[in-house]
């Protein structure tokens, strides 16, 4: 049997009409569009691969020298009887820079040492924070509560510094 038997006695032009389809008629972009809005609605991305991927995203810094957790709250000071709600102190260094940074409830503030301007990411869910600024003695702060795993990436001229993860 044939195609044009197939086909009701149709040839390929008959049935793409006579000219066939334009670039005019044919929008890749929009059927790009439709094909991803199909895949989210029947095939969407897995909530710990999304997560993964954004770990690892982290990553792409490969050149970014790693800094070193040196102090941690948590774990090197004395506890306080009857203190509520105390800020975790965590101190990082790499090389000559170190970072304080106090984390509290509310959000982070810290100091960049040796004091210098730094532009601060603060890495950490799906969604990237809004980035820091560290003015010329160093200071940053940010106002957005922390939750769940988080580092720091700083960049400082051309050197980028990334703390740990740590959890908030």
């Amino acid at each position: 049997m044939s195609d044009d038997d197939l086909n009701g006695g149709l040839n390929d032009d008959d049935l793409l009409g006579e000219e066939g389809w334009g670039d005019e008629e044919f929008d890749a972009g929009l059927l790009e569009e439709e094909l991803r809005q199909a895949a989210a609605v029947l095939d969407p991305v897995p909530a710990e691969l999304q997560q993964i991927a954004v770990d690892a995203h982290a990553l792409h810094d490969l050149d970014a020298r790693v800094a070193e957790l040196t102090f941690d709250s948590l774990v090197d000071a004395l506890p306080v009887r009857g203190v509520n709600d105390v800020p975790r102190m965590l101190t990082f260094r790499a090389g000559e820079v170190t970072v304080d940074v106090e984390v509290t409830a509310r959000g982070l503030m810290g100091q960049v040492l040796p004091p210098q301007p730094a532009r601060i990411e603060v890495l950490g869910g799906p969604r990237p924070g809004s980035p820091l600024t560290a003015d010329d003695l160093g200071r940053f702060t940010g106002d957005v509560p922390l939750s769940g795993p988080f580092a720091l990436r700083l960049r400082t001229g051309e050197d980028v510094v990334v703390t740990e993860w740590l959890r908030a």
